[in-house]
């Protein structure tokens, strides 16, 4: 869809008082480091509840129904010990999704004093978000749920009550991996029980009443199911948004544009996942490098831009400024 010539840059002032600096209050105080984020979303709540119920009924089941009742101890301990692991490497990495920041923006800095402080030169713009009063980086999105700025959002999601965004990709990622993981696992082990029950007395295969067995068995069946599909789509989805360098906002931005397939490269996988390949990159306690807060604030922009270039799709949330030779 082309833009209206209303969407065309406005005409830029070279004074930082083009964006109405005096509308907004400077940032609250930062508080104690390491302060929690998390985001007051009931229906993102509600979701991360359910996401943790899930987990712990597939545990219930595939313990007390199909493990501990067994006879073959060994089949017991290994499989006991390998869903117990990729389920708690699974709530971890979802606790890290939901309670990092994802890379936000720091609120009402688009004052007067901190525009001055960039020390802009000839060329050079920067955008504010009139919603969180905000000086917007490069590729970074206003959420409308955690009314914030994010770098590099991807997307809000519910399941994790949290933006996906720049820094916390890796942990989202690991959530789905883990979550597709543990799913394959519980699908084999109903499929192998299903199968010793037939041959054996159901009576002697499980320590319930076999229709509460076969009940229970089908319910994680179909859970099982269910979130493998879902998670490997959104795996596969994040690592070739990784690999690509594009957020599924930007992707999402070029839909009308030429469709030529972006190549993939292997520094952005290093930089999500935090440095060359180890085993860090599947453990979700590892850190995040810390992101300079003044990064891509600035853009540059040449005149005959100014004069042609159509604003950005999101334009109508952000107010640019200038400093152009006088």
């Amino acid at each position: 869809m082309m833009l209206t010539p209303a969407h065309h840059f406005r005409d830029i002032e070279r004074k930082p008082e083009y964006l109405q600096p005096e509308k907004c209050v400077p940032p609250p105080y930062p508080g104690p480091a390491g302060t929690m984020w998390f985001i007051r979303d009931g229906c993102g709540i509600a979701c991360a509840i359910v996401t943790w119920f899930l987990v712990l009924y597939a545990e219930f089941v595939v313990l007390f129904v199909m493990l501990i009742p067994s006879r073959d101890y060994v089949y017991s301990i290994i499989n006991g010990i390998v869903f117990n692991l990729l389920a708690f490497l699974a709530l971890a990495s979802h606790c890290r999704a939901m309670l990092t920041d994802p890379g936000a923006v720091p609120k009402g800095n688009a004052t007067k004093e901190f525009i001055e402080s960039l020390q802009l030169k000839p060329g050079q713009v920067v955008y504010k978000c009139p919603k969180c009063c905000s000086i917007k980086p490069d590729r970074a999105h206003h959420c409308s749920v955690c009314k914030r700025c994010i770098r590099k959002m991807d997307h809000h999601c519910p399941w994790v009550n949290n933006c996906v965004g720049e820094n916390n990709q890796k942990y989202f990622v690991l959530f789905t991996m883990y979550i597709a993981l543990i799913s394959l696992h519980a699908l084999i082990m109903v499929g192998f029980h299903f199968l010793h029950c037939f041959e054996e007395d159901w009576t002697k295969c499980s320590s319930f009443s076999p229709p509460t067995t076969v009940i229970l068995l089908i319910l994680l069946c179909f859970e099982a199911l269910l979130f493998l599909i879902f998670t490997s789509v959104m795996f596969g989805t994040q690592v070739h948004s990784i690999c690509t360098d594009e957020t599924g906002i930007e992707r999402l931005q070029r839909k009308h544009q030429d469709r030529r397939q972006q190549a993939c490269s292997w520094q952005p996988v290093k930089e999500t996942f935090g440095g060359d390949f180890s085993l860090n990159w599947c453990n979700p306690f590892s850190g995040q490098p810390e992101i300079p807060p003044d990064k891509d604030l600035v853009r540059q922009v040449s005149q005959s831009d100014t004069e042609t270039t159509e604003e950005p799709s999101d334009s109508k949330d952000e107010e640019p400024v200038e400093v152009t030779d006088g």
